[in-house]
């Protein structure tokens, strides 16, 4: 009997939240392609490929990944709350209570169903979701306002740091097409001055070579004695060991690199002394955090929806919805937060769970022991 009220249980969760995500997707995919038609014909005047069916195809469906991975938690504890409240309005969780079935019981498809729902988005954060992110990101900028697209894509003064001696300066770098003007590097032996100035006046990325080129370059060489060596050149070939994506990240690098990836990507900035790495740190611990949510968003909804109310299902779809809201505000806040250096970006992104399992917690327990 209680094997059939488990399949029952479990056929309503995993119903209801496809559903729920069929949805979402299908409305949010509407109204943000009417909303950004005028920019993507804006994009077609830098490239004619780049046209609305090149973005319906080439675009949003890894879009529609990420928006669903983003807000997947919500999806469930919505999903929950719904199905849970008319569970109890029709009064069947009373029948399989008074049955002889405990609450403890009652959940245990809940918990195995949470469970599943949450590795499978483990896996997808950690592996899957960084290679859809790859494909989003080569077109999203296209996609945004005049002044974030500059932002992203315009022209820029950038600068790296190799190593805790080398850096890199550039004064104008058009992020785009990977070139720029007024190119200094510079390295430093262990007392802190100056061994090495390398000086271009316009810089180019070769995307086949993977090397830069430097032209009208000055060489600078400073010697034990103080002496000074000079050279320069027209042409020069220079490898810094990585590309300019790497050495000059946005926010969005992180995003496109499975975790192993970026483990070694923070690893590697960290031994260059690079200390502005919140917002790849943040989205370390955000993959493991969300799916985790999930467990804990699953409970606190059964906790509160499944009892009989009087405003019945309005009310308990109101209030997920109100806690719903909270949350991902509570995330998005926190990361600000945590760029800004003023919580550790562990802290940052794991305070939701940490505010809401205890309340999930409190709340299933007191409604378990009614």
């Amino acid at each position: 009997m209680l094997k059939i009220i488990d399949r029952y249980i479990v056929r309503k969760y995993l119903g209801t939240f496809s559903f729920m995500l069929v949805l979402l997707s299908i409305v949010v995919l509407v109204i943000d392609v009417q909303q950004k038609i005028p920019r993507i014909e804006n994009a077609m005047a830098l490239d004619p490929k780049l046209n609305l069916s090149y973005f319906l195809i080439h675009f949003y469906p890894f879009w529609i990944i990420n928006l669903v991975m983003t807000f997947l938690s919500i999806l469930v504890f919505i999903s929950v709350i719904y199905f849970t409240s008319r569970m109890a309005n029709n009064t069947e969780i009373v029948a399989i209570i008074s049955s002889g079935a405990s609450f403890h019981r009652f959940a245990r498809p809940y918990l195995l169903t949470s469970l599943f729902i949450a590795l499978l988005s483990l896996g997808i954060n950690h592996f899957i979701l960084p290679w859809a992110n790859i494909q989003k990101n080569q077109l999203e900028a296209y996609t945004y306002n005049a002044a974030k697209k500059e932002k992203v894509m315009g022209i820029a003064p950038v600068s790296a740091q190799l190593s805790k001696t080398e850096y890199i300066f550039i004064n104008s770098w058009n992020k785009r097409e990977y070139r720029g003007s007024g190119f200094v590097y510079q390295k430093f032996d262990k007392n802190r001055k100056l061994a090495y100035e390398l000086k271009a006046a316009d810089v180019s990325w070769d995307k086949d070579k993977k090397i830069f080129v430097l032209n009208s370059y000055t060489e600078k060489t400073v010697n034990p004695d103080d002496t000074e060596r000079l050279a320069n050149g027209f042409d020069l070939k220079k490898k810094f060991g990585q590309g300019p994506d790497e050495l000059f990240p946005n926010n969005l690098l992180g995003q496109n690199k499975t975790t192993p990836e970026l483990l070694k990507f923070i690893a590697r900035e960290s031994e260059k002394g690079n200390s502005n790495l919140n917002a790849h740190l943040n989205e370390l611990h955000q993959r493991t955090s969300m799916p985790v949510s999930i467990v804990i968003l699953t409970f606190l909804a059964l906790s509160l929806s499944s009892q009989k109310k009087r405003g019945g299902l309005g009310i308990n779809l109101a209030l997920g919805i109100s806690l719903a809201f909270v949350f991902v505000f509570s995330f998005e806040a926190l990361k600000i937060v945590s760029e800004n250096k003023v919580l550790p970006p562990a802290v940052a992104m794991w305070l939701p769970n940490m505010v809401f399992m205890p309340l999930a917690l409190v709340l299933y327990l007191r409604r378990a022991n009614q």
